[in-house]
């Protein structure tokens, strides 16, 4: 199998979606099917033996939701990407999701282009968020306008450099390589970045500096 190939694990309790993700992935050259699994241990089994580099995660399923999801697969393989994909648009779900190390949320109303496009950004390092659910999310995990900008008030101009390469999805490697400074820097930045701005994830940062920039 060519390494440019993403490999993709549908996790989801219902068989009719699972393959109707399989035909609409498999559609397209650059995305393989490595696994398909209907509950959260399934998933973890699954993960071990096919090494997916991207997983689907349905929010609902028989042990367990979303949240839980990400924080189990993320704690043993911290590398995967994982997208959220569901029918529930309740912003708090979506927070916490992202919370526990979603790299996407997706409605499962996603038209079947834009979900290739969409995982193929997530494996390049982009987070994404379904339009439908991104004003909502914005408006609450981001302060009122003016206490947005007096947040970004106690970033140094080395933080917003930091902030704005991170913004486009680059990863910690990436960053030192732009601003010339070593690795272990820009993680010790990010760390000061992510307590100034009141977050958890670089998602949340991120989500933060696009609301700021809009705001100029």
């Amino acid at each position: 199998m060519s390494n440019d190939i993403i490999k993709v694990l549908i996790v989801d309790d219902h068989n009719i979606v699972r393959d109707g993700l399989k035909l609409i992935l498999e559609s397209d050259d650059r995305l393989v099917v490595c696994g398909e699994a209907k509950d959260l241990q399934e998933a973890m089994d699954k993960i071990r033996n096919t090494c997916p580099d991207v997983i689907l995660l349905d929010f609902r399923l028989p042990d367990g939701d979303g949240i839980n999801g990400c924080l189990m697969i993320k704690r043993q393989f911290p590398k995967i990407k994982i997208i959220i994909l569901t029918a529930y648009t309740q912003e708090h779900l979506v927070i916490e999701t992202i919370r526990a190390g979603a790299d996407g949320y997706l409605l499962k109303s996603v038209e079947s282009q834009e979900l290739i496009n969409n995982i193929i950004k997530v494996h390049a390092g982009d987070c994404i968020l379904d339009a439908s659910v991104t004003e909502g999310v914005f408006n609450s995990i981001i302060s009122p306008d003016s206490k947005l900008a007096s947040k970004s008030n106690y970033l140094s101009l080395r933080e917003k450099d930091i902030l704005e390469i991170l913004s486009q999805g680059k990863s910690n490697c990436e960053i030192a390589e732009a601003l010339n400074i070593s690795e272990k820097t820009v993680r010790n930045y990010i760390s000061n970045i992510f307590k100034k701005l009141n977050v958890s994830n670089r998602t949340e940062a991120a989500m933060y500096w696009v609301r700021m920039n809009n705001l100029v």
